[in-house]
């Protein structure tokens, strides 16, 4: 089958909406899903979000980062304006890096409960420091676990040059 029938996309509120809200507040609920018609293969959906930002919990000092998410979904794909305005609601939170990409990985797990995700916040320096958590899930139980846990214990092993610090 090839393209998306009106009907299965009445439930989106954000997409084609002219008048989009921005939430300067942290909001999972801004998240929205779509069925993926491509259940039958494993493929990855890569999102990459050069202007991350949210705040130091201490200082309340802007923290600035690429978000980069990727995974393997099942029945469930996020929707790409959704996760954007999303991400766009971490501008106040005030949480450590650490903490920022865990909370993404679990409101996307619920959402669309994928047979893998992953991850990894790369944050500029502060203070002569960057900061790059890493997390991921399989799906437990199925050949997406053991991968997580191959990828987690390989993660990184060859950094790439960072140059765009």
């Amino acid at each position: 089958m090839a393209g998306r029938q009106d009907q299965s996309l009445g439930h989106l509120s954000l997409l084609g909406n002219q008048h989009t809200k921005y939430t300067f507040e942290y909001d999972p609920s801004i998240l929205e899903a779509v069925d993926n018609l491509h259940v039958n293969r494993d493929f990855f959906v890569k999102f990459n979000c050069p202007e991350f930002t949210s705040l130091c919990p201490m200082t309340g000092q802007p923290d600035f980062a690429t978000m980069y998410i990727s995974f393997i979904p099942d029945k469930k794909l996020v929707e790409s304006k959704s996760l954007k305005l999303y991400l766009f609601s971490f501008r106040n939170h005030g949480d450590f890096h650490e903490d920022c990409v865990n909370i993404i990985m679990n409101d996307l797990i619920e959402l669309l409960d994928p047979r893998y995700i992953e991850v990894w916040g790369k944050f500029t320096p502060r203070g002569g420091l960057s900061i790059d958590p890493y997390t991921n899930y399989g799906k437990p139980g199925t050949k997406y676990e053991e991968m997580a846990s191959h990828r987690m214990m390989n993660h990184d092993m060859y950094p790439e040059k960072v140059d765009n610090r």
